[in-house]
C-alpha cells in the first residue's frame, strides 16, 4: 500500500520586506516553515484505471503526486515536429486513432505546429501522446486547468473512455471538482481532509439536447473544422444540434442522384465543434436525421473514410453497404492513374452506410425537423 509521508521545510529569510509583511499582518516570524502530509492510499487493493487527486491550490496535490510517481510526473514530451502529427512516434493510423479517442477530431489542426494550437487542443494532444508513448501510470498535473469548464468536463469524458478501453492507468491532479462526474474516477484522494475513497462508476451527467433546421449561413461557424474543405453545396439542407443551449454540431444533407431511385439522401458534411468533441453528438444528430428521413420515406446514407469514423457506424442502426478501401490500395491506384493520365484521382476510400434504425414515430415531428423553417 503506497504511504504518503511527506515533509517540506523551508528556511524563512527575514529580509526587510519579509519583516514589513509580518508587521503589517501581525504574522509572527519563524525561522522555518513546515508542511506535512501523511496518509495511506490503498490503490493496490483493487484494479483501477482512473485515479483523481483533487483539492484547492496549495493543498499539496502536486507534492503528493511527485512523491508517489516522480518519474511519471516528470515525463514531458517534446513538440518539435513541423506539424502536430510529426511530433508523434508510431504510425499515422495509431496517431489518428489516439487523437480521435481523446476528442481531438479537428483534422486540419493536426497539420499545424503544436505551438499554434488552442489550449484545449494542446491538452488533448498531450494526453493522446502520453497514451501512445508513455509506459506505466500516466500522471497529469493541472488536469483541465488550461481549458474552460465546459470543455474540461467533456474532455474528461472522452479521456476516461479511451483510458478504460486501452486498460491503462491515469492519475489526474486538479483543483476542479466539477470533472468528477465526467472523469468517473475509480478512486479519489483529497489532501485537504486526508480522505481516500473508492468510487463506483456512475452514469454520465445528462445533457440537454435540441435539434433543428439551420440556415445555410450557419456553415461558416463549422467550416474551419471540417477535415476536407470549407465548401458545402448550396443545395444542402442544414441541421444543428444544441448541447445545453449551445450550438455544437452540424450536418449538411444532399439529395443523391440515382438512376433507379429517388428516395436517397446523403450526408455531405458532419462537424462537431472542438469543445464538444468526444461525446458522440454527431451520431445523435445523424441518427435522429436518419429516423426523420425514414419516417418521410427516404433512406439516409453516409460515406465515412477514416477507420475510426467507419467503426463508429454500428449495427443495427447503420447497415454497411460497401467496405472502405485501404489507404495503401488508394495510393497504389493513384500512382497508376498518375502514370497513365498524368494526374492523381480525387477519390477517397469511403465506406458506404445506410441508416437502418427505426423511423421517427411521429411523422409530424419528422416534418418539423426536416422541413422546418430555418431560424
Amino acid at each position: 500500500m503506497p504511504t504518503i509521508d511527506v515533509v517540506v521545510e523551508s528556511d524563512v529569510v527575514l529580509s526587510t520586506r519579509a519583516r514589513q509583511v509580518c508587521g503589517m499582518f501581525d504574522c509572527p516570524p519563524q525561522a522555518k516553515q513546515r508542511l506535512e502530509w501523511k496518509a495511506d492510499l490503498p490503490i493496490e487493493a483493487r484494479d483501477w484505471n482512473i485515479g483523481l487527486i483533487v483539492g484547492p491550490s496549495g493543498c499539496g496535490k502536486t507534492t503528493i503526486a511527485r512523491h508517489l510517481w516522480p518519474a511519471e510526473l516528470a515525463w514531458t514530451p517534446k513538440w518539435d515536429g513541423a506539424t502536430l502529427i510529426d511530433s508523434f512516434s508510431g504510425g499515422v493510423d495509431s496517431v489518428a486513432t489516439a487523437l480521435n479517442s481523446v476528442g481531438f477530431s479537428t483534422i486540419p489542426a493536426w497539420l499545424r505546429p503544436f505551438d499554434v494550437l488552442s489550449n484545449g487542443e494542446k491538452f488533448r494532444a498531450e494526453i493522446a501522446r502520453r497514451m501512445l508513448e508513455q509506459s506505466g501510470v500516466i500522471v497529469i498535473d493541472e488536469f483541465t486547468s488550461v481549458v474552460d469548464r465546459q470543455g474540461g468536463k467533456i474532455a474528461s469524458h472522452a479521456v476516461q473512455k479511451y483510458v478504460r478501453r486501452e486498460n491503462r492507468q491515469l492519475v489526474a491532479v486538479t483543483c476542479h471538482h466539477d470533472v468528477i462526474d465526467w472523469l468517473q474516477p475509480d478512486w479519489v484522494f483529497e489532501p485537504t481532509v486526508r480522505t481516500f475513497a473508492w468510487r463506483s462508476l456512475q452514469r454520465r451527467p445528462t445533457l440537454d439536447i435540441e435539434m433543428a433546421r439551420l440556415p445555410y449561413e450557419a456553415w461558416r461557424m463549422f467550416a474551419p473544422y471540417h477535415y476536407m474543405s470549407a465548401e458545402l453545396n448550396k443545395a444542402a439542407a442544414c441541421f444543428g444540434l444544441w448541447c445545453n443551449g449551445t450550438l455544437a454540431a452540424f450536418t449538411g444533407i444532399l439529395h443523391l442522384p440515382h438512376p433507379k431511385r429517388r428516395d436517397i439522401k446523403k450526408i455531405s458534411r458532419t462537424v462537431t465543434l472542438p469543445d464538444f468533441q468526444g461525446l458522440g453528438l454527431s451520431f445523435v444528430l445523424n441518427d435522429t436525421l436518419g429516423a426523420a428521413y425514414k419516417a418521410l420515406g427516404f433512406e439516409l446514407r453516409n460515406y465515412p473514410a477514416h477507420p475510426a469514423f467507419v467503426r463508429a457506424h454500428k449495427p443495427p442502426r447503420w447497415r454497411l453497404m460497401k467496405r472502405a478501401g485501404t489507404w495503401q490500395s488508394r495510393q497504389s491506384r493513384q500512382s497508376r492513374q498518375s502514370t497513365m493520365v498524368g494526374r492523381v484521382s480525387s477519390q477517397r476510400p469511403c465506406a458506404v452506410f445506410a441508416y437502418a434504425g427505426p423511423a421517427m414515430e411521429s411523422r409530424e415531428a419528422a416534418e418539423r425537423l426536416i422541413n422546418g423553417r430555418a431560424e
